[in-house]
């Protein structure tokens, strides 16, 4: 957990135990304010402490719990605050994926460039509907989350139209282990690869492949994009970070300029490509 992040968690803890302490009918203890809560004391101490995130709903019953609901507002604008940076999956995905998909796209839709790199699976940006499927489906099980896998598709999909805007620019990188992984079956892998040779040439995409044997100055890490150099979204197993501050920006730029130059471009992408689709037996 990022120390930027723990640190205003901290701060938000330190402020409903200011709210608690300062309840205009008295003084609350916590473990007064647990009970009238129907709480764990220890989820009292943990919020406070900053030990725990709370969601919206906790926010509002402890305003309200304290005899100060109009501080709710100031409260969920603190923890959106928090979110901005570290998005829990199981938060996000509580709803489903669909959700998720369109606050993406709402996120991204006027970005003029976004710079990705894709180290586990092929980029959302040029999936194709059925291995957005496989993806989504693996996903749900993994997270416990709503199996609503053909909106989140439909909604996958509806974002790719993003590449058909004018002035828009997708420079993509993706690792040659990434077109090997059998994340789905092979049927649905080669008409995956075939999107990819599809794309090679396109003018609004500019992708390269890091060859398994490629030089490169850097450890590969987690998947992440870059939009308009305003803001990083980077793939965990527990949450999505995204970043806003103007060092974490720089520092992946360089990330992604460091792989950019270890990519192959153009024909030899497609070459790298047509090797891996030559190898699947279908």
């Amino acid at each position: 957990m990022s120390t930027d992040y723990q640190r205003a968690r901290v701060e938000l803890g330190r402020r409903l135990r200011e709210l608690r302490e300062a309840r205009p009918g008295g003084r609350l203890t916590g473990t007064d304010l647990a009970q009238l809560l129907g709480w764990p004391q220890s989820k009292v101490s943990k919020l406070e402490n900053g030990r725990q995130t709370p969601t919206d709903d906790d926010l509002r019953a402890w305003a309200e719990a304290v005899g100060q609901p109009s501080a709710f507002s100031e409260l969920r604008a603190r923890l959106k605050g928090l979110e901005s940076h570290i998005r829990s999956w199981k938060r996000q995905l509580a709803a489903g994926h669909a959700p998720v998909q369109e606050t993406w796209d709402t996120i991204t839709s006027g970005a003029q460039t976004k710079r990705s790199l894709s180290s586990a699976a092929i980029s959302g940006m040029l999936q194709t509907a059925d291995y957005a499927r496989h993806v989504f489906d693996a996903h749900a099980v993994l997270q416990g989350a709503p199996r609503d896998t053909d909106a989140a598709v439909r909604a996958r999909m509806k974002r790719q139209e993003w590449l058909y805007r004018p002035g828009k620019r997708l420079d993509l990188l993706m690792h040659e282990s990434v077109l090997w992984a059998r994340i789905c079956p092979p049927k649905v892998l080669v008409a995956q690869l075939d999107r990819l040779l599809g794309v090679v040439g396109m003018d609004t995409v500019r992708m390269g492949i890091l060859p398994l044997d490629a030089s490169l100055s850097l450890t590969l890490g987690n998947s992440f994009t870059i939009l308009d150099d305003r803001l990083v979204a980077v793939e965990e197993w527990h949450a999505e970070l995204w970043l806003d501050d103007a060092e974490s920006i720089a520092l992946y730029r360089r990330v992604w300029d460091a792989f950019a130059a270890s990519a192959v471009y153009g024909v030899d992408a497609q070459q790298v490509i047509a090797r891996v689709r030559r190898s699947i037996k279908v």
